[in-house]
């Protein structure tokens, strides 16, 4: 059995450039990050002495589009990378395998390009848009634009240009770590003699997408009050830097009365669990999204990750966190005891078993057959397979 190799492709609206990719997800991997390898293929009877280039785009929404009065945005764009890809500045470029067989298999007129992030770009995230939010969605999104023109600072035509929205993520380390991480805290009460003790702890550091998130919780009532109920709630944290603010979420949750109420000189240890999902909060604006592009590959945003000897408060864009926070309640005159336990909610790193199972898993669900036979064309004499990148869902002209 021979394993087609997928290739996304996309063609300007007047035919004359196609850019080929190997994929849309580039791994950063905290100490260096994929790079973006592609192909372009281009009529060069259209380009009559034009150049074609290149750039990596970056785009960074921190407000409404809405919201925009008076010339105010609340959006920035940067090229991060710009580069002439016609004619090849450096004709010995070292190609990867990907462009080898791209460049064998399309011809004479087509060119390989390679672009690479800066150290400091942040990961694509997108916040869940409203049902009355119009415009585009907030967060970071990364595209690849090709287009024809005399110079570098020619724009060029709309016609004769293309554009691929790609994601910038990052996966959990190899390894998860032997680290279970816990907390421990009191509350006293000001006329009451005693404090009531909670100790949270998890099974573990990093949670993959889609795992169940185990809490042992014990709680210990040395004082006069009572414990009435227990409630717990998996918090997605999001800091949007632009502006230096600061939002969280309650993504998933439950409330239970077992083992209440937790009477004066009572103990109590249960464990709980919750799985927090991105198909549990699809109606509620703000949730973020690891780097929306299809319906069907939305997961919940990934925690971020900062590189070892880089200072957290150096991260860019919108930064993830995510804690698990337990509630007491001590009834209305003893309030609330609460504590929050931080964790990592991450993607498996591909080649890895998780990564494998997770795979596994998506090939249960049914699919939409006859989509996936349209957007695909096979080629007998090869093995790859080329899928047509969807166009931007957002204001994008045809």
């Amino acid at each position: 059995m021979v394993v087609a190799v997928k290739v996304f492709k996309k063609s300007s609206p007047n035919g004359k450039l196609t850019v080929y990719l190997g994929k849309r997800d580039f791994i950063d991997h905290t100490d260096y990050c994929d790079p973006i390898d592609g192909v372009i293929v281009l009529d060069e009877e259209y380009l009559r002495g034009r150049k074609v280039f290149g750039q990596l785009i970056t785009t960074y929404r921190y407000g409404r589009e809405e919201d925009e009065v008076m010339g105010v945005k609340f959006s920035k764009e940067m090229v991060l990378v710009k580069d002439q890809i016609y004619p090849m500045e450096n004709a010995n470029m070292e190609m990867t395998p990907m462009q080898e067989r791209l460049v064998k298999k399309l011809g004479a007129n087509a060119f390989p390009f390679t672009f690479h992030f800066p150290s400091m770009a942040p990961s694509s995230v997108t916040l869940q848009a409203g049902e009355d939010d119009q415009g585009k969605p907030l967060g970071v999104e990364y595209a690849i634009k090709a287009h024809v023109g005399e110079d570098e600072s020619d724009k060029g035509h709309k016609r004769s240009a293309v554009t691929l929205t790609i994601k910038k993520l990052q996966y959990a380390p190899a390894s998860r770590g032997r680290r279970l991480p816990s907390s421990l805290v009191s509350k006293g009460f000001t006329f009451s003699q005693g404090k009531i003790n909670l100790e949270v702890t998890l099974d573990r550091e990093i949670y993959y997408h889609g795992e169940k998130i185990a809490a042992n919780i014990v709680v210990t009532n040395n004082s006069r009050k009572t414990v009435k109920s227990i409630k717990c709630f998996v918090v997605q944290h999001c800091e949007v830097t632009m502006v230096n603010a600061q939002f969280s979420k309650h993504i998933a949750s439950l409330e239970t009365r077992e083992g209440c109420p937790i009477t004066p000189g009572a103990s109590f240890t249960k464990s709980f669990f919750l799985v927090p999902l991105a198909s549990s909060n699809k109606d509620r604006r703000g949730i973020a999204l690891d780097g929306h592009l299809k319906d069907d590959d939305v997961n919940l945003a990934s925690s971020t990750l900062i590189g070892e000897g880089k200072c957290p408060s150096d991260a860019m864009g919108i930064v993830i966190s995510y804690s698990l926070r337990v509630k007491l309640n001590c009834g209305t005159l003893g309030g609330e005891l609460q504590t929050d336990v931080p964790f990592k909610l991450m993607n498996p790193a591909p080649g890895s078993v998780e990564r494998e199972r997770v795979n596994a898993l998506k090939k249960m669900k049914s699919i939409e057959r006859h989509r996936y036979e349209n957007s695909h064309y096979a080629d007998d004499d090869d093995n790859i397979v080329f899928e047509d990148f969807a166009r931007l869902r957002m204001n994008e002209p045809e």
